[in-house]
């Protein structure tokens, strides 16, 4: 369907605070229009820098102690759920999950329960509509990965290992002829025909 229906399906996401859909104000248009849920790492850069009046950026680590084990992962999960209520308390309406910075002692909470388990947590509190959720993970690679993490609440996603993976590949010629930008273009928008 996506094939015939190209058209008329959208592949752009809104991103910033969500007003009140029964009560219509200019306030509702102060929104960010992205093309596809899926961030080069310049485009996240960009957000990670954003600090004007109606948009602000907060980088949430999901990393959890690997000696803690599953009380560790749980732990890391109520503090996340914690920090990011704080945030949105705070003013910030764009939050950055991101499992950057992976060690021997640091594990990531699989970005899909990070995703999902904030995504509920902020429903619960009736938060959910005042922040976008900027997904910054390794993990996602796949079509299967991207459709699953917008499913589960992900506004946007950075597959910053995948992009790493394909400059890695040009430069051992594997992509021989091939510039990274074009390469990283052409994943994004494969990866986009997918999920739709």
């Amino acid at each position: 369907d996506a094939i015939r229906e190209e058209l008329v399906t959208a592949t752009e996401v809104m991103m910033g605070t969500e007003g009140n859909l029964l009560d219509g104000t200019p306030l509702h248009c102060r929104q960010i229009k992205l093309k596809t849920p899926i961030l080069t790492n310049a485009e996240l850069a960009k957000f990670r820098q954003i600090d004007v009046p109606g948009f602000r950026a907060l980088t949430l680590s999901i990393l959890f102690r690997v000696d803690e084990g599953v009380e560790g992962l749980k732990r890391g999960l109520e503090e996340l759920y914690t920090k990011a209520s704080k945030a949105i308390d705070d003013g910030y309406n764009i939050l950055i999950l991101s499992d950057r910075g992976i060690s021997a002692n640091d594990a990531p909470i699989p970005a899909l329960l990070a995703t999902s388990g904030l995504h509920h947590y902020l429903i619960r509190e009736e938060k959910r509509t005042q922040a976008a959720l900027i997904v910054e993970t390794g993990e996602a690679r796949e079509v299967h990965h991207f459709s699953l993490l917008v499913g589960y609440g992900a506004t946007a996603i950075n597959p910053y290992l995948a992009y790493e993976s394909l400059s890695d590949m040009i430069h051992q010629g594997t992509l021989p002829g091939i510039e990274y930008p074009y390469a990283r273009d052409k994943y994004i928008k494969a990866a986009v025909k997918g999920v739709v």
